[in-house]
């Protein structure tokens, strides 16, 4: 069962942590990060607490002060949730629950139970589960707490142990066969690639709630799901992406990345990204409207390093470009990023521009792949 799924009828009502890397604006964007990942697994947020120091605590991450803090705001506003916006260790979990007398999810946590909600099909519901699972293994000992507290002696410690052994066993024969059930994926997966070497293969990435499935509907004239969400899409969609002069390319919808995506999360879903590092060309989407939009690129990059398809060829595409305060932020942007398309998924603002410049792209990239005598390659 995912983190948060245990109150599904009334609403969460947390209280948000996280720590300042260094004093300025990102601290800022960090914790509002988090709260749109709280709204999309459907907590309200009521407080926010936020932590100025370089290095953490290493029994609960948080400072005496802060956890004293957080305390007060959960009586006032009689909150049942704390939401740490960094990764926590079993251990420090663990004490932070026992000290507040609160339940706490990290943000590897939160962003698992959105995917466990926003999952429909059966592979993403096995990769979901499997990053769950691994997720929950390390953290099952405090699980069966309980038990060591009846003390020692004939019939109380030793059956928790066992029993705790059982369920780690369990979840591993679990993992096992999910690893095996995904394989089987992968292999299909490479099976539809094959039949489609002679296509240009497209592939659009970006971090969640850029707009790219909206700029996929527009290219592509699909219907997929839409929504102004985090991780509003989860599962690869591939339609047939006609440019002009009679090229035809397919082109994959992907699921959004986003800063600190939990490495285990990155490792399930191996089978889906396997779509983005067998792309000949990456149409990167980032959010033209956001303050920040460096700190997006370097995280899509960053996934991208992760499975290995930093290397692909990319297009970087600004969209929500009608969301743009003045045509001074707009020429900002240009200059900023020479070669860059900007458009507008949703007024299709720039999208014929957008067309002409994937083929560009990928007649440069096949001349790159031919051979000089222009003979096609042997296999």
């Amino acid at each position: 069962m995912s983190p948060l799924a245990t109150r599904r009828r009334g609403r969460e009502r947390a209280i948000l942590a996280g720590r300042a890397p260094s004093r300025g604006d990102a601290a800022g964007d960090t914790l509002t990060e988090l709260r749109l990942l709280a709204e999309t697994a459907g907590a309200e947020v009521l407080g926010e607490v936020l932590q100025r120091r370089g290095s953490v605590r290493s029994s609960t991450f948080l400072s005496k002060g802060k956890i004293e803090e957080v305390r007060t705001l959960t009586g006032e506003q009689n909150a049942n949730l704390l939401l740490l916006d960094d990764d926590l260790s079993p251990a420090q979990n663990r004490n932070l629950e026992e000290d507040l007398k609160l339940r706490v999810v990290d943000r590897s946590g939160l962003i698992l139970d959105i995917f466990a909600r926003r999952a429909r099909t059966r592979e993403a519901r096995l990769q979901v589960e499997l990053a769950q699972l691994e997720y929950m293994l390390p953290r099952l000992t405090r699980l069966w707490e309980h038990l060591s507290r009846l003390g020692g002696g004939i019939g109380t410690r030793g059956p928790g142990e066992t029993q705790l052994e059982v369920d780690r066993r369990r979840i591993r024969e679990r993992i096992a066969k999910l690893k095996r059930e995904l394989e089987g994926v992968v292999r299909e997966r490479r099976v539809q690639r094959r039949g489609r070497r002679s296509c240009h293969k497209v592939s659009l990435v970006g971090y969640t709630n850029a707009g790219k499935s909206t700029l996929f509907n527009a290219l592509t004239r699909a219907r997929v799901y839409v929504e102004d969400q985090l991780f509003a899409t989860l599962d690869p969609t591939t339609r047939v992406f006609a440019a002009s002069g009679g090229t035809r390319a397919l082109l994959t919808d992907t699921v959004g990345f986003i800063r600190k995506l939990p490495s285990h999360l990155v490792a399930s879903f191996r089978a889906t990204l396997e779509e983005v590092s067998e792309a000949d060309l990456l149409l990167h989407v980032v959010d033209a409207s956001e303050t920040d939009p460096e700190r997006h690129i370097e995280a899509v990059e960053a996934v991208l390093e992760e499975i290995r398809a930093l290397h692909r060829p990319r297009l970087l595409v600004f969209n929500k470009i009608d969301a743009l305060p003045d045509e001074v932020a707009w020429l900002g942007l240009r200059a900023r990023y020479p070669g860059a398309s900007f458009v507008s998924a949703a007024t299709r603002e720039g999208i014929p521009e957008l067309r002409e410049a994937v083929l560009h792209r990928i007649e440069e990239e096949s001349r790159q792949e031919r051979p000089v005598d222009g003979r096609a390659p042997t296999a």
